[in-house]
């Protein structure tokens, strides 16, 4: 279960390598277009720590309480990338990269380009996606946004579609080839479908060659698609640790062939969570009335889940466990609990 000290850890993450003592655990957010290719530049949200006083502010479609435009609080700061699903957005897990930043992380969050809320011409596209990804990384790294990041402290947050693309970005391979077998044995689950619908359109999703982003030393996973493509061997370069959750009740991408073989896979046993009764879309931040309007699918819980409760209790494990995972000395103290085991997350 997640712990008590965890949930407090994030809270008070990395007070000690911010300057002085003004810094509250407020958040600044702006936007950025980063460089990826010849292509158009990438749309990205950054969340970050500052000084300077919040205030209700549209981002995306929910209001959040951040300093739009203010400057950045502190230098070396770890990092965090986030990649969201296919049709996705980078404010797809708004509440998550706002609960890192009033922890002292800058988070960095893009459109996937050809997969995202407005373009899905290129949801196929997976080498693409994991290339997106690393030019964000060594863009904000080498202070695109003009945040000082300490390159040794940089982590992943990826849900479904990002969730692959989080692990082929750490160096995992996975063997496409496994596609066919599965989506003939499981034709009516949603890749599958998918990959038949883009097959009708003439595209196809193909091996391809992977370009790591520069090293990441914590990975978040959540509902990965494509799990059942990573076997051990592909997963035997992923030195970081992970933690990784499941929707219990996931309608999207159904166990046992997406979390379990990534879990059985990995090198070293993840954070393993399962969030009892919440289905895939559960994962996304708590809808805003306008995204209820606009993309009601996205926004529908199982009766008698909460998925705003849920949601405190995921963002306060995912701080804590990058605070285990990139803390330095001098930071607050390590929050405690076993890795690698099993867990409930109600």
């Amino acid at each position: 279960m997640m712990r008590r000290s965890g949930m407090l850890m994030g809270l008070c993450l990395l007070a000690g390598s911010l300057p002085g003592a003004a810094w509250a655990g407020h958040a600044g957010f702006r936007t950025l277009a980063i460089s990826e290719g010849d292509g158009p530049p990438l749309d990205v949200a950054l969340w970050y720590p500052t000084e300077a006083a919040p205030r209700p502010t549209q981002v995306g479609p929910f209001v959040q309480s951040v300093a739009p435009g203010a400057a950045i609080a502190g230098r070396g700061l770890p990092l965090i990338v986030l990649s969201h699903g296919t049709g996705g957005s980078r404010t797809s897990h708004a509440d998550t990269a706002l609960a890192l930043a009033q922890a002292g992380y800058v988070v960095a969050a893009l459109d996937h380009a050809g997969d995202d809320w407005r373009d899905r011409s290129r949801v196929l596209d997976v080498a693409g996606r994991v290339r997106q990804f690393g030019a964000i990384v060594a863009a904000v790294v080498a202070g695109e946004g003009g945040a000082t990041i300490d390159p040794a402290r940089v982590g992943a947050f990826g849900f479904s579609a990002g969730g692959f693309t989080v692990l082929a970005a750490a160096g995992g391979r996975p063997d496409l080839d496994r596609v066919g077998p599965h989506c003939e044995a499981s034709p009516d689950v949603y890749d599958c479908r998918l990959i038949a619908a883009e097959a009708a359109r003439g595209r196809h999703l193909r091996p391809a060659a992977f370009t790591p982003a520069p090293r990441l030393a914590a990975l978040v996973v959540a509902a990965p698609a494509l799990g059942f493509t990573f076997t051990r061997s592909g997963l035997a370069a992923i030195a970081a640790p992970v933690q990784l959750w499941q929707a219990g009740d996931d309608e999207i991408l159904p166990a046992p062939h997406y979390v379990e073989p990534v879990a059985a896979a990995l090198p070293h046993p993840p954070d393993h969570h399962v969030a009892e009764g919440a289905r895939h879309y559960d994962i996304l931040a708590p809808c805003s009335p306008d995204l209820v309007a606009a993309a009601p699918e996205i926004c529908a819980s199982a009766p008698g889940f909460d998925r705003a409760a849920f949601h405190a209790r995921f963002n306060a494990a995912i701080v804590a466990f990058f605070d285990r995972a990139l803390r330095r000395p001098g930071d607050a103290p390590q929050a405690g609990g076993p890795s690698g085991a099993q867990r409930k997350a109600p």
